[in-house]
């Protein structure tokens, strides 16, 4: 019995997160008012708490912050791809992104560059953010 796969569940603050995923952009979103990018996507800016928001491409260019290799699935439909890395980043727009390192042979060290990719869920009904080494 093959279990399913868990998918995101976009709601109307990310739902332009995951269009871009999809399209092959990494889009943030930038406070409308004071020009605050923020990253997860949410309906008020942290830094002056206006509800009003823009949508920027990022570069897609980074620097590793940390990781850290999952050898535990958290859903059972994930058990064929641990180990899993997850590594969290800092992007250039200065914000951080978690995602999933898809080069294996690389060994990673704080301060390394990566570049932001793109995966599509094997249904292609959304992609997700993966990382390799720049």
């Amino acid at each position: 019995m093959e279990i399913e796969r868990l998918y995101p569940l976009p709601n109307p603050d990310s739902q332009p997160y995951w269009d871009g995923l999809r399209d092959r952009r990494l889009m943030l979103q930038q406070c409308a008012d004071c020009g605050t990018i923020r990253h997860y996507p949410r309906p008020v800016c942290d830094q002056c708490y206006s509800m009003e928001v823009d949508w920027t491409e990022a570069s897609r260019r980074g620097t590793v912050h940390s990781w850290s290799v999952s050898h535990h699935a958290f859903h059972p439909s994930f058990k064929a791809d641990l180990p899993t890395t997850f590594v969290t980043v800092d992007l250039e727009e200065n914000v951080r992104l978690v995602g999933i390192l898809r080069d294996p042979e690389v060994t990673l060290s704080i301060g390394m560059p990566v570049q932001v990719g793109f995966e599509d869920a094997a249904d292609g009904a959304f992609s997700i953010p993966v990382l390799f080494a720049a």
